[in-house]
């Protein structure tokens, strides 16, 4: 079986024991869908301007994507502002 960089690290990191188990894991489940609720709540709206051809390409973008084009804007925009997208 093949890994990727990112599993081999993880592979790694399991293996020298970096690891610990969790006592209650049904709580830090919880705990984490309370995070996620809160980090992704759509809760403010916001207009823009942008050129027709613009819009014309996040639409046809978000029908590949299989998304309205206007979650795909705010895809976009978390994950610029999380420094996970590069321009």
């Amino acid at each position: 079986m093949k890994f990727d960089d990112e599993e081999k690290k993880l592979i790694e990191s399991i293996e020298k024991g970096e690891w610990e188990s969790i006592t209650n894991l049904q709580k830090e489940i919880e705990k984490s869908k309370q995070i996620a609720k809160t980090t992704l709540r759509k809760d403010q709206r916001m207009n823009i301007r942008i050129s027709k051809k613009d819009l014309s390409a996040l639409k046809i973008r978000a029908i590949e994507e299989g998304i309205p084009y206007q979650t795909l804007v705010s895809r976009i925009i978390h994950k610029y502002l999380s420094e996970t997208f590069e321009i």
